[in-house]
């Protein structure tokens, strides 16, 4: 069961659970980004999310995955192996548009990222991704 959202879903909300999506299919099934789109705009209600935003955010997550997982483990208080595949997608994504979308404001990132933890992660999950993306975005200095 998931939770309710309170407000209507945006087409970057819907973009960046697309992009959390598609992570997961890289991390879990070790999909390519051609495969990984190609999913994606074979789902009912691709057309709704911000295509250009998805693109951009899946693309530039996966070039640097390597170097946002170390802007994220010193972050964490378990071991990256032991942080879920759901929770890695966002983690990722969300670190990505700290990094790389500044006309995205510090707290709606860490708010769509809560959102994403509670649609797609575990039960305490948003609580994590809070936590450790409350500290990178200090390392970061976002206000």
């Amino acid at each position: 069961m998931t939770a309710q959202r309170k407000k209507p879903i945006t087409p970057r909300h819907r973009a960046r659970a697309f992009v959390l999506q598609g992570l997961y299919q890289h991390l879990v099934a070790g999909q390519d980004e051609a495969a990984i789109r190609a999913q994606a705009e074979s789902v009912e209600g691709f057309e709704k999310a911000d295509r250009a935003f998805y693109e951009a955010l899946l693309s530039r997550t996966l070039a640097e995955l390597p170097a946002l997982v170390e802007r994220l483990t010193p972050h964490l208080a378990r071991p990256w192996e032991e942080v879920s595949p759901v929770e890695k997608s966002i983690l990722l994504l969300s670190a990505c548009e700290f990094l790389h979308h500044p006309e995205t404001p510090y707290r709606v990132a860490l708010n769509e990222a809560i959102e994403l933890a509670k649609e797609f992660g575990g039960t305490d999950g948003h609580k994590f991704i809070n936590g450790v993306l409350d500290k990178l975005a200090k390392e970061l200095q976002r206000p």
